[in-house]
Formats: structure tokens, C-alpha cells, sequence
């Protein structure tokens, strides 16, 4: 049965009041040429009151502290010399209006009954998304629920930046004078490193990804952390044993040679190892790549808690490693990234604080991310929708013909 999405009214909101006309510059790892892609995401909310009426007017005020948001993109990518030209153009905004309740669409838990792209903004004519570092649309469900489809450019925030910038329009929503948590920008703060001379450009595969989404229960999780603990005397966490379930599943499932190296590949948040950065308020990127490598065959014959382990080895360099390329001792750009059939990408939804987002009305139920491409298998992390417990892991990461193995090696974590 479809259900239809009617888009009301739709317009730039500016700052509320006047903001400074300057040319921020960013740093170095945000203008990594990767990071210039769009992230969208859903946030479901049951209950609201008019809230495209109250979000669009803290947007506005918001605007004032975050005003680069409401700013444009201006320079060339592949030179990397990308700044935001900060002219208080504003945040395209899109109100919409559903004809049917969340229970309808089964508040919009997988698979969906309506399509994203009925519930995420789209862009005016003559507009660059890519030149926009955010559009907003909130859709109002007749039970007085409404959901908030996000498009963030990931150039001006990482995911704990784009909550943090969430987070200030729920203060102003909830009749706050000013959000709770004041922004910093600090882009010099960040390392910057001499450069690499520059190699080849990056080449972007096409694969016929295949999406698959599977809920992990946390006592079988729990299970695998108690073994975990027995055979070595350590801790590891929720995220290490997911995604060393999942690369472990999608490696038997595609076949490589034995002898193949398989990467498993996610961005791990640096500001602990930054003691120049205030403790709170910093939005912009501030993440390091971290990679396990094995070979195909050692992976696929592991136990799950020797898979663990490479995750753990992997992550227990960071610090040390991060310290290496902030001075410039590095031979290979940890930010360059090579995309093949041999690597996995992570990204983890759980801990970035979109789920304690609350305009007045209480936090989301629901917040679901897609940030997939052709040109990359990806793995998601995020909690399922409520009262479910446990983790969500959301995987386009194999093709069609390696898609039933995939399934079936997911569905046991023995």
C-alpha cells in the first residue's frame, strides 16, 4: 500500500539574526576529497507539537551560533583547497506533511514503506547540495508524530559534530535562551602535517551492492565478551564483536584466495588524543582511519574471538599512530582511501548522541543513516528501533550472487 508525502513549503532560513561575512578555512581533514559526500539520515520522533513551525524557528536562531552552517562551500576539491564562505544564505528547509500515521508505515522500521527520498529534502533549482553543508525537512504524520530527514555534507561536521549542531536547535526548540553546549570552531587546532606529494586519483568501482539488515541480540554479544575475557584477561566491547562478526561473514561469503589481504576499515574519534582542543564544543572532523588486515583465509577460519582480537590490535594503535602523522612520520596517507571488493567500511551509529536529540516532545524512537554508494561495502552500526534492544547492523557490503551465504553466515555468532 503506498502512502503519500506532500512537500508544503520549502525555503532558505537564514540566521536570526546578523552573523559575521568571513571566509572560514578549514582543516586538513576536512577537506579530505572523500569527505565531500553527503550523509542522510532519518530521525523518527512519535510525538510533536506544529514541529516543522517550532524546528524551523530554532533552526533560525541556531543559525546564529552555528552560522558557517548557513554558509556556502567555495573552492576546488582535488586541489583540497575547500573553505566555507560564510554569507548567512541559510539552510534549505522543507516542510511536509504525510497522509497517514507512523503506525501506518511501521514507524519506519526496515523495510521501508515509504521511500528516503520522499522524507529527505530535496534541493531548490539551481542548487548544489554539494555547496550546502545542510538541508533540513520534517514531515508531519496525522497521529502528531513527525520524522526529520537530514542532509549533512560531511566536509564541515563528523557525526558527533552534526549531533552536537541537532542538539543546539533542540535547546532553542525547548524554549532555551542559547544551547547548552556553545560552539568552537577551531579548525587550527586540528595537526596539519606536510604533504604527501600527491599520487594518482583515487578510482571509484562500481559494485552491485546488495542491502541486508541484521539485529544482533545483546546476549549472544555478551556471550562472545565473556569468551573474549576467559581467553585473554581483556574487555572488549559491542563494536568490536559486531563488526568482527560481520567482516568474518562477509569474507566466507565472497570467496577471495586464501592468501588475499581483506581490510576491515572505520574512523575513530581523535579528540582524546588532542588535549589543545576544549573539552566540548568542537563540530568539525576530528577522526582517524583505523584498518585491520588479514588474509582472507585467516579470517574465515578463525574462532569469532580471534577475529575480535585483529579489531582490538588494530584500534590499540591508534594513539600511537595518530601521534605519527600529526608530525608528519607517516609514508601513506591514512585519509586516502582505496576502494575494492577487498575491504569493508564501518561506520558506527551507537555513541554519536543523535538519540538523545529532544525538541520538547522526548528523543527520537528511530534514527536511521544510509550512507551508502556503489563504490564502497559498508557496514552501519545503530541501535534498532524502540523498545527493541541490542545493535542494528545495516550492511550493503556484497554483491547479489554472495548475498545468501552472507545471510545465513550472519544469522549465528557460533
Amino acid at each position: 500500500m503506498g502512502f503519500s508525502v506532500n512537500r508544503i513549503t520549502q525555503s532558505l532560513v537564514r540566521p536570526a539574526e546578523p552573523t559575521p561575512i568571513v571566509s572560514e578555512s578549514l582543516s586538513v581533514i576536512d577537506r579530505v576529497p572523500g569527505l565531500r559526500h553527503t550523509v542522510r539520515s532519518l530521525h523518527v520522533f512519535e510525538h510533536g507539537k506544529e514541529p516543522a513551525s517550532v524546528i524551523r524557528s530554532a533552526l533560525s536562531k541556531a543559525l546564529v551560533w552555528y552560522y558557517p552552517f548557513a554558509g556556502r562551500f567555495v573552492g576546488s576539491v582535488p586541489d583540497g583547497d575547500v573553505h566555507v564562505a560564510c554569507t548567512g544564505e541559510g539552510v534549505w528547509f522543507v516542510k511536509a506533511e504525510a497522509g497517514c500515521t507512523l503506525e501506518d508505515v511501521n514507524k519506519l522500521d526496515h523495510p521501508l514503506v515509504v521511500s528516503e527520498d520522499e522524507l529527505l529534502p530535496q534541493p531548490g533549482p539551481n542548487m548544489d547540495p554539494l555547496s550546502m553543508p545542510a538541508m533540513m525537512q520534517v514531515t508531519e504524520f496525522t497521529c502528531g508524530g513527525f520524522v526529520i530527514g537530514l542532509i549533512a555534507v560531511h566536509t564541515l561536521a563528523d557525526g558527533l559534530g552534526a549531533a552536537q549542531f541537532l542538539h543546539a536547535i533542540a535547546d532553542l526548540a525547548r524554549g532555551l535562551p542559547e544551547p547548552i553546549v556553545k560552539p568552537v570552531w577551531g579548525r587550527e587546532l586540528i595537526p596539519n602535517p606536510p604533504k604527501l606529494p600527491p599520487g594518482p586519483p583515487p578510482v571509484f568501482p562500481s559494485f552491485n551492492l546488495q542491502q541486508h539488515i541484521s539485529d544482533v541480540d545483546s546476549t549472544d554479544v555478551a556471550r562472545v565478551k565473556a569468551q573474549y575475557l576467559e581467553s585473554t584477561g581483556h574487555y572488549c566491547s559491542t563494536f568490536d564483536v559486531c563488526i568482527a562478526k560481520t567482516w568474518q561473514a562477509r569474507t566466507r561469503s565472497i570467496g577471495l584466495h586464501p592468501e588475499k589481504p581483506v581490510h576491515v576499515c572505520f574512523f575513530a574519534s581523535t579528540r582524546h588524543l588532542l588535549p589543545v582542543l576544549p573539552k566540548e564544543g568542537f563540530y568539525g572532523n576530528c577522526f582517524y582511519t583505523v584498518t585491520a588486515t588479514a588474509t582472507s583465509g585467516a579470517v574465515t577460519s578463525a574462532k569469532l574471538i580471534e577475529v575480535v582480537k585483529m579489531i582490538r590490535d588494530a584500534k590499540a594503535k591508534l594513539p600511537g599512530d595518530f601521534a605519527k602523522w600529526a608530525v608528519g612520520d607517516f609514508n601513506k596517507d591514512p585519509y586516502e582511501l582505496t576502494f575494492d571488493y577487498s575491504s569493508l567500511f564501518v561506520s558506527d551509529w551507537t555513541r554519536l548522541g543523535f538519540l538523545e536529540v529532544d525538541y520538547g516532545w522526548g528523543p527520537p524512537s528511530h534514527v536511521v543513516p544510509f550512507q551508502y554508494v556503489h563504490f564502497m561495502a559498508v557496514a552501519i552500526l545503530a541501535p534498532p528501533p524502540a523498545p527493541k534492544k541490542g545493535t542494528r547492523i545495516m550492511t550493503q557490503c556484497v554483491e547479489k550472487e554472495h548475498l545468501s551465504t552472507f545471510k545465513d553466515e550472519m544469522k549465528s555468532f557460533f
